[in-house]
C-alpha cells in the first residue's frame, strides 16, 4: 500500500483549517482516510469560543478513531457519532444553534478485504479509480447547484441555505446532518486508488480547468500530492496578478489538502 498526505494553509500566517488523516488498523486489514475542510466564517459573531482548527481537529480525530475502531458501523453513523462527541465538548460554553458555529466539509473512505465505503458531505471531492483506470469523482454538488443569487450575501446563505432543506449541508453541531451525506459501498476489487481533496486543491479542476478529475489523479500518482498543491499555488498567483478573474473564487489562496491511497 502507498499513501501520501499533503496539507498546506492558504496563508503562512494563518492557521490551517483543514484536517487529514490515514488510519491503518493494527490488524493490517484495511484502513480509512478522513479529510475535513473547515469553513472560514465571515467577520462577526459565531456563537462559539473556539476556532475552526479547534473544531476540525476534534471532529477529525473522533472520526478517524471511530472509522478504525468500529469497522461495522456505517460511515454516516460514524460521522453522526463524531459530531455528537465534538458538540458535547463545547455545548456548555457555546451557542451551537448559531448558523456559523464551527463546521466543515467531510470526505471519508474506509476499505477492507471485501469492500470500500465512502462518504462525501459538501464541496470536497473523493476520486475513485477502478483497476481499468476509469476515475469516478464522488461529489456532493448541492452547493454548486444553487443559483448565484442565492449566495449574494452571508446573511442570505445563513438564513435560507446553510444546513437547510433545499440548500447545502456541512458537519456542524447537529449529528442528523450525517444522513444528508453522499454515501456508497463498492466491492474491494473494483477500487485501485483513492484520492480525497479539499476544494482548495480541487481548484486545479474546478476553477483553473487544468484538466479533468482523471487528469488530476494522474498528476498526483506521477508527481505526488505536493506537485498538485504547488501547481494550484502557481495558478492562484498568476490569476491574482493578471487581468482575468475566475468567477466564484472567494480567496486568492485557500487551504489545500490531498490524501492519496493506492489500495
Amino acid at each position: 500500500m502507498r499513501t501520501e498526505l499533503v496539507s498546506e494553509p492558504g496563508l503562512a500566517d494563518h492557521p490551517n483549517e483543514d484536517f487529514a488523516s490515514v488510519g491503518l488498523p493494527a490488524s493490517g486489514q484495511g484502513g480509512s482516510l478522513v479529510v475535513l475542510d473547515g469553513v472560514t466564517p465571515p467577520r462577526g459573531e459565531t456563537g462559539c469560543l473556539h476556532s475552526v482548527p479547534w473544531f476540525t481537529a476534534r471532529l477529525g480525530g473522533a472520526l478517524t478513531e471511530l472509522t478504525v475502531s468500529m469497522p461495522d458501523v456505517p460511515l454516516d453513523d460514524a460521522l453522526a457519532r463524531a459530531i455528537a462527541r465534538t458538540s458535547a465538548a463545547h455545548a456548555e460554553t457555546c451557542e451551537l444553534s448559531h448558523p456559523r458555529t464551527p463546521q466543515a466539509t467531510a470526505v471519508v473512505a474506509r476499505w477492507s478485504p471485501a469492500s470500500v465505503e465512502y462518504l462525501v458531505l459538501s464541496d470536497s471531492a473523493l476520486l475513485v479509480e477502478a483497476p481499468d483506470g476509469t476515475v469516478t469523482a464522488v461529489l456532493d454538488d448541492r452547493l454548486a447547484r444553487l443559483p448565484r443569487s442565492a449566495l449574494a450575501t452571508d446573511a442570505l446563505v445563513d438564513a435560507h441555505y446553510r444546513n437547510k432543506e433545499g440548500g447545502f449541508f456541512t458537519a456542524a453541531a447537529d449529528p442528523s446532518v450525517a444522513a444528508r451525506a453522499v454515501t456508497g459501498v463498492l466491492p474491494r476489487g473494483e477500487v485501485r486508488t483513492l484520492a480525497a481533496l479539499t476544494d482548495g486543491a480541487g481548484r486545479w479542476v474546478e476553477k483553473f480547468r487544468e484538466g479533468d478529475w482523471a487528469d488530476c489523479l494522474a498528476l498526483v500518482r506521477k508527481q505526488g500530492a505536493r506537485a498538485l498543491v504547488d501547481r494550484v499555488r502557481e495558478l492562484e498567483r498568476a490569476d491574482a496578478a493578471g487581468p482575468r478573474s475566475f468567477l466564484g473564487r472567494s480567496k486568492t489562496h485557500d487551504d489545500a489538502t490531498v490524501v492519496y491511497a493506492e489500495l
